[in-house]
């Protein structure tokens, strides 16, 4: 017969280990959740300048304008306006992230210093994006909302639009 196998000082023991282990991981998670929030990421708070560059030279519409503005600028240009939720690590620090590889892929406010050729290039990159339901990103739609159709055709639209003042400087330049 199988005798129910009674707890040995070795298993007492190895509990004791395990809870103690346990509590000083636990304990020291705490404490690098409670440094973090002391050590912030540097924010993305630049000026505007480059952004009433960036209007000015592919003139989108008022509704456009908005479009842009409260979907595209806060990752996309020198100037985030950061949701209470980002004062909190590690959500400052994914944050912080995302918004440097969104300028990265495309600065607003770096419009002036982009070549025609690259300016053409990343309208038409913006326009993939959107059409693909790339833009903006499922994680900025959870909080924000996505882009209705209507949004989406209107700054395909005034991107077409846009480009078609780069491609013909491009046609003038290869002449």
């Amino acid at each position: 017969r199988d005798q129910p196998r009674s707890r040995g000082l070795g298993d007492v023991y190895k509990r004791q280990i395990m809870n103690k282990t346990l509590k000083f991981i636990g304990l020291l998670l705490l404490l690098v959740f409670v440094v973090m929030q002391f050590v912030r990421p540097e924010k993305n708070k630049g000026g505007t300048e480059g952004i009433v560059a960036f209007i000015n030279d592919t003139k989108p519409s008022d509704d456009v304008f908005m479009i842009l503005k409260q979907n595209c600028f806060d990752c996309h240009s020198d100037s985030t306006k950061y949701p209470w939720y980002a004062e909190v690590a590690p959500i400052s620090y994914w944050l912080a992230d995302h918004v440097k590889e969104a300028k990265g892929d495309f600065n607003m406010s770096a419009w002036e210093t982009y070549s025609t050729k690259k300016k053409d290039h990343k309208l038409e990159e913006l326009i993939e994006e959107v059409e693909g339901d790339e833009m903006p990103l499922e994680s900025y739609a959870w909080i924000h909302g996505k882009l209705s159709k209507e949004d989406q055709e209107k700054l395909i639209q005034w991107a077409n639009l846009a480009r078609i003042k780069y491609q013909d400087e491009l046609k003038v330049s290869y002449k």
